[in-house]
């Protein structure tokens, strides 16, 4: 490493890890604070708490970690260009990409870090938080709050792949029923297909009832059946879909790409819709500190000599801010069928690095 990179890289790394510390610990106070009144009345204990915020910690990281790459970036940047060491830089014949690509190293690092977290940790962690914030909220039944439930699927017994449209708990009744079963090696055997169901005296019942066969090569076969009511033999109880159920963020990327395998043939077009802006966004989301390092370059070349870290923080802020925002909007409208998955996933963050890297090439 030349001893320019590791002039330019030693105070981008400290200020990085400094930024960092002071996230994670803003995000702990704010965190307690909005839970005060559930720590006073439950009388929750220190461990309680210990292992809450242990367990957050790859959260908070995924989630601060690009705020802080980019505040480092533009603060240390914008103060050599306030020195006028980035003129002199220059003139020893060095392009700003020469000078930059450090930092870029450090920003594909930690997109890779943070994909990892995504993958390995978080999953696990968001469940395992769900359950401490239960105990931090002295809830003691585990069943979920809402009376209807949306786009529920989840293992059933077997091999079979259940999708429903909607689930209401208290009166026992499913919607929008699609259930697939397959063979051993995960061949699509039969698709049941039901308006409705209903859960008494320990069976199900089946409105507009469908069955579909297929063969080997996955054609429908002849023996197709269909019945306006059919009483199911289905082990499964309301409690079991309740307990079993799988959110979309307690799955890894592989266990995504699962589903949605699963679930091709089904015609659930909005849980696959869901499920792949998901799957993309785990891909995308990684890369989110580098994107904002290439973005905020630009700004800290043009930073004046009276400006100071508050001016880097606010335009820290001013650009993340921008980009979660239009992210957010374009993975609404992805979810909501306006826009392709990937299309809705990608579209702002390729924009973001296609306006960092024209602006750069123009600073002269």
């Amino acid at each position: 490493m030349r001893i320019l990179d590791r002039y330019i890289l030693k105070p981008v790394l400290l200020t990085f890890f400094g930024c960092l510390l002071v996230f994670i610990f803003l995000y702990i106070i704010s965190d307690i604070l909005s839970h005060l009144d559930d720590l006073l009345r439950n009388h929750t204990g220190i461990i309680v708490l210990y292992q809450y915020y242990l367990t957050n910690l790859p959260i908070i990281f995924a989630q601060t970690s690009p705020m802080a790459i980019l505040l480092a970036t533009i603060y240390n940047f914008g103060k050599l260009n306030r020195t006028n060491e980035l003129i002199a830089m220059r003139s020893s014949g060095l392009s700003l990409w020469q000078l930059i690509t450090p930092v870029l190293i450090i920003g594909i690092l930690l997109s890779f870090t943070v994909f990892l977290a995504n993958e390995k940790l978080i999953p696990q962690a968001q469940a395992k938080v769900e359950s401490l914030k239960t105990k931090i909220k002295g809830e003691k039944n585990a069943r979920p709050k809402e009376q209807v439930i949306h786009n529920l699927t989840f293992y059933g017994l077997g091999n079979k792949l259940f999708f429903v449209n909607s689930f209401d708990t208290k009166n026992n009744i499913m919607e929008g029923i699609s259930i697939l079963e397959h063979d051993p090696i995960q061949n699509l055997v039969s698709k049941i297909t039901a308006r409705r169901g209903d859960y008494r005296d320990g069976l199900w019942t089946f409105y507009e009832y469908s069955r579909y066969n297929f063969d080997s090569s996955g054609q429908i076969t002849e023996d197709s059946e269909y019945f306006p009511e059919q009483i199911m033999y289905i082990t499964e109880t309301p409690n079991d879909f309740l307990q079993q159920r799988k959110r979309m963020e307690f799955m890894s990327i592989l266990q995504l790409e699962d589903y949605i395998w699963r679930l091709r043939k089904s015609g659930a077009v909005s849980a696959l819709r869901n499920l792949a802006v998901e799957l993309y966004s785990r891909y995308a989301s990684s890369l989110t500190g580098l994107i904002l390092v290439l973005i905020g370059m630009p700004f800290s070349f043009v930073i004046k000599k009276r400006d100071n870290i508050f001016s880097s923080f606010g335009i820290c802020i001013g650009i993340s801010f921008l980009y979660y925002v239009l992210n957010a909007v374009s993975l609404s409208m992805g979810k909501n069928g306006l826009i392709p998955p990937m299309l809705a996933v990608w579209a702002v963050p390729i924009i973001f690095i296609s306006l960092a890297i024209r602006s750069i090439s123009k600073i002269r």
